[in-house]
């Protein structure tokens, strides 16, 4: 009989729709939000328009996840805080 280990991590790498969670909470937000801007402005041009705006924000987000250096910042901070002067020349050498 096989036994299986228990994998405790599957949320962090949990896809939904080819999103992983956390940008799929930011698709839905954009869909709801603008679920409510078609209901309370009620015309054809809104609703062309809200339905490219959540296909140009699906495109984009799916773009993102599959290249994910596109969002890579540096970092602001060092890595380690020193007094040392940071001047080129070597004193101690000969």
């Amino acid at each position: 009989m096989k036994k299986f280990e228990v994998y405790k991590n599957i949320r962090k790498r949990a896809m939904l729709m080819g999103l992983p969670i956390s940008l799929f909470a930011l698709m839905m937000t954009a869909v709801i939000g603008s679920l409510l801007f078609i209901i309370f402005s009620f015309s054809f041009k809104v609703i062309i328009g809200s339905f490219m705006m959540n296909v140009t924000i699906y495109v984009a987000l799916t773009h993102f996840t599959k290249n994910p250096s596109l969002l890579h910042f540096t970092k602001v901070f060092p890595q380690t805080i020193s007094n040392k002067r940071t001047s080129q020349l070597h004193y101690e050498e000969d």
